[in-house]
């Protein structure tokens, strides 16, 4: 049973120990303006995986007066976007966590009647498009004052990109939401740059230079030839072909991945064009350490109290260990958000935070995730970095894991057994997504193999709550070097493994796949191999889903353009509901409501042979 904010001792703690959401707390603080006010679309939760709080504490450490105005309510009389008045120096707007039409509807554009993000889990505490709906407000009421966007939402749309929920094109995100700067990726560095220079006096038109930023700028400013520019597609061009919109995906998700950003990006978009700074480099372990030792209460805001708030239930006993993440996954936005490289936090820092969670007065001894955004890559990179500096492969593990890749899981067990160490932790488990094809990878090396093969065995028999979730997506080659995935036959071995680990050990432990059914290329004849398949392995599959086109992913370019942009080659997709309903039934075959509609579209691809397999016989 999930525990609610009413269960949380809110009194050894002082009001002042939130970044104030009202007029009263900022007073409380003896303030009588703020520097910079952000608006979310979440709830305020101030914990390091909440992006307004994270931004909210590193401006703060920086010594500015922050307050934050968790969902604000755009359909009243807009008090909310009033009550703090215009800050010294910039309004902050944000989606939230995700993007707020993946937040909103389901894969078949269905409205969805929760939100994890929201007190109580309701929905309709915040519009589609936010970061539009938000910036329009603030420059409507206060037309002066700055306005920064970000988060994933911004992130994502800074250059011309798919709508899956309007099926069509948009441009740059800044094109229909008036902010003046827009920081893609991890923010901590350059919102805080940013500040610094309007604090400095600088107009925020003149800050054009920033890292990991992007704003329209007057077409007389697009350069004519530059070793330091590449001027994309116009979005009109995209619009018209596309195949330049595949064109230019490429090299945008290379430009992502670099390791030191060198290009800026350029498109036309109508009568301005898009200048987008070049990313970051990963953050330094002193940097990650600086912005997850800031002094985050790991709570919900006082307000809700009494309220549950799904998104934060499923994390107030976990840790994430790093950033990054370089499987380049087909359908996954977190390199284009976050970065290919990994950022590893200390081991220091990661215990200084599980001290934390033991204190919390519900931790009943158990840490339910030491993860990030693959559980497995902490502190794993390139052996060679200027082999890294070079390169412009998008995912470093597939087709096959990088001969430069140090896939060394020691420093990850080093981890694992400092936290099980600590007083109060009774057990510790793994939640987030384990890559098997980096844990089951053999490089030769016999120290770094036997550190991969004794990871496997701890995982297994030490870090799963019962459950294993792992993501093989598919069982067709075809399909899953689309998706940029091992072949399937690494899952069959690693399966083999955690059912031989689990029998030695006396446990009963299950192997939970993830699956996705219509991605591009994926045909009814893959679906039904892959229903035969996992039935051969004994699944009844739970965790599946429909491929949902999301802004900046390769899948979503193939979605959208029925072209492979690294190929050029046409991709089939599967778009219609009808099709993918089609597609979706074979993940149900043990159901007797697809049955006949299956072996109706078995006969119909010319393969009855599968009937058979999944249904015992050959039914008539």
């Amino acid at each position: 049973m999930n525990s609610t904010t009413k269960e949380i001792d809110y009194g050894a703690l002082r009001p002042e120990s939130w970044l104030p959401t009202s007029v009263k707390e900022m007073k409380a603080r003896g303030w009588d303006y703020v520097d910079v006010v952000l608006f979310s679309g979440d709830a305020y939760v101030d914990h390091p995986s909440f992006g307004a709080a994270v931004i909210g504490r590193t401006l703060e450490a920086a010594g500015y007066r922050v307050a934050i105005v968790p969902q604000p309510n755009w359909q009243d009389d807009l008090r909310d976007f009033r009550k703090f008045g215009a800050p010294r120096l910039f309004f902050g707007v944000s989606a939230g966590a995700m993007d707020s039409m993946v937040n909103h509807y389901t894969a078949g554009r269905r409205r969805r009647s929760d939100d994890a993000y929201t007190p109580g889990g309701r929905h309709g505490a915040r519009p589609d498009y936010p970061t539009i709906v938000y910036s329009k407000i603030l420059k409507q009421l206060f037309p002066d004052v700055p306005v920064v966007a970000g988060g994933i939402e911004a992130s994502l749309r800074r250059l011309s990109h798919y709508d899956y929920w309007e099926d069509r094109l948009r441009p740059c995100i800044l094109a229909d939401a008036p902010a003046d700067i827009l920081v893609y990726g991890m923010g901590e560095k350059p919102v805080t740059e940013i500040a610094r220079r309007l604090a400095a006096g600088e107009k925020i038109g003149d800050i054009t230079d920033v890292p990991q930023t992007a704003m329209l700028r007057p077409l007389a400013e697009v350069p004519a030839v530059s070793d330091a520019d590449i001027i994309l597609a116009s979005f009109a061009d995209c619009l018209a072909d596309k195949r330049r919109q595949a064109a230019n995906f490429k090299i945008i998700e290379q430009e992502s991945n670099r390791m030191e950003g060198t290009a800026t990006l350029w498109q036309v978009t109508g009568k301005a064009a898009v200048r987008v700074n070049p990313m970051l480099p990963a953050m330094s372990q002193g940097e990650i350490d600086a912005s997850f030792d800031l002094p985050y209460t790991r709570l919900p805001h006082p307000r809700y109290r009494g309220k549950t708030i799904p998104a934060y239930e499923m994390i107030r006993h976990s840790i994430n260990l790093h950033r990054g993440c370089f499987g380049g996954c087909a359908f996954c936005t977190i390199s284009a958000h976050q970065g290919k490289f990994i950022a590893s936090r200390s081991k220091e820092s990661i215990l200084r935070e599980a001290r934390q969670v033991t204190r919390m007065p519900d931790f009943k001894g158990y840490i339910s995730d030491l993860g990030g955004p693959s559980a497995n890559m902490y502190a794993m990179g390139g052996r060679d970095r200027d082999k890294c500096r070079r390169c412009l492969r998008p995912s470093c593990l597939h087709p096959s894991p990088c001969p430069n890749l140090n896939t060394d899981h020691r420093p990850l067990l080093d981890i694992y057994h400092a936290v099980d160490a600590l007083p109060g932790v009774k057990k510790s488990f793994v939640g987030s997504g384990v890559r098997y094809d980096l844990s089951m990878h053999r490089t030769g090396r016999p120290d770094v193999d036997a550190a991969s093969r004794r990871y496997n065995e701890e995982l297994i028999t030490s870090h799963v709550s019962g459950r294993l979730k792992v993501a093989p997506e598919h069982t067709e080659d075809s399909v899953l070097g689309l998706m940029r995935k091992p072949s399937f036959t690494l899952f069959g071995e690693f399966k083999k493994l955690f059912d031989s680990i689990n029998t030695r050990s006396g446990l009963r432990q299950q192997i939970i796949p993830y699956f996705i059914s219509s991605h591009p290329g994926c045909t009814l004849a893959d679906m039904a191999e892959l229903a035969a398949k996992t039935k051969a392995l004994n699944f009844h599959l739970e965790q599946v889903q429909d491929f949902t086109p999301t802004p900046m992913t390769l899948a979503t370019e193939m979605y959208y353009t029925g072209i492979h942009p690294y190929t050029g080659r046409q991709v089939s997709v599967p778009r219609s509901p009808q099709q993918k309903e089609a597609q979706r039934q074979f993940f149900f075959w043990y159901d007797a409501t697809y049955r006949a509609s299956i072996i109706r579209a078995l006969h119909a691809i010319g393969r009855p042979d599968l009937t058979a397999k999944l249904f015992g016989r050959k039914p008539r």
